[in-house]
């Protein structure tokens, strides 16, 4: 069942501020902290700027890519609410969240069956599992039905070139939050329409359940 969304990738004020206030806000937002070769990577002094606004329904969420101390000191003093976290093990993550008391989204980057059940050793530090496609800075997708089947008694979320124009109904079966970026955006950049349309979306597929 559709219970929220993430909006992932947001790298300018006026983006978040739209997103913040609007009507049927996003239950996440997600800003890229250490992968550089993103187009949506925002640098620290950027952050402290966007994390400054006052979140209000949201919750933050670093996307950090086998992050390391460097990285995680730089943002320690900032207001996330969690850590997803790609590329990591299962000790590493469960490291990072005792020393950085953060919730944890495990990212697992999903290209057959194997990838899926990689799940199982990430349940103990895991607090949502997300499952995305191995694009990471590019919009790609993977095979949803992969996932159809997953049993996890921890929400799941679900990525991978999930587009605006996509029948949200779909994704009620196999996941509980939907996660988006690239399909919001026109020629690289969010755009405000597509925002408000995919926002609009979500929560009247969560009306209707």
């Amino acid at each position: 069942m559709i219970k929220g969304s993430k909006i992932c990738g947001i790298s300018d004020l006026e983006t978040l501020k739209f997103i913040i206030n609007h009507p049927c806000p996003p239950q996440f937002i997600g800003f890229i902290c250490n992968y550089k070769k993103s187009s949506r990577y925002v640098e620290i002094e950027k952050l402290n700027e966007l994390l400054s606004l006052d979140k209000k329904k949201s919750n933050l969420v670093a996307v950090l890519v086998k992050p390391d101390e460097d990285i995680l000191e730089k943002i320690k003093h900032l207001p996330f609410d969690y850590y997803q976290i790609y590329d990591s093990t299962p000790k590493e993550i469960k490291e990072i969240k005792q020393k950085y008391k953060k919730k944890i989204i495990t990212a697992l980057a999903i290209n057959d069956e194997a990838d899926v059940q990689k799940y199982h050793s990430f349940s103990e530090m895991t607090d949502i599992f997300l499952f995305d496609s191995k694009g990471y800075e590019k919009s790609m997708a993977f095979d949803h039905k992969l996932i159809q089947k997953v049993k996890i008694n921890k929400p799941l979320m679900i990525a991978g070139n999930v587009q605006i124009n996509d029948n949200l109904e779909n994704y009620k079966k196999i996941a509980d939050i939907i996660d988006i970026s690239g399909g919001l955006e026109t020629s690289g950049v969010k755009d405000k329409s597509k925002i408000d349309i995919f926002l609009n979306k979500v929560e009247q597929v969560y009306s209707e359940t």
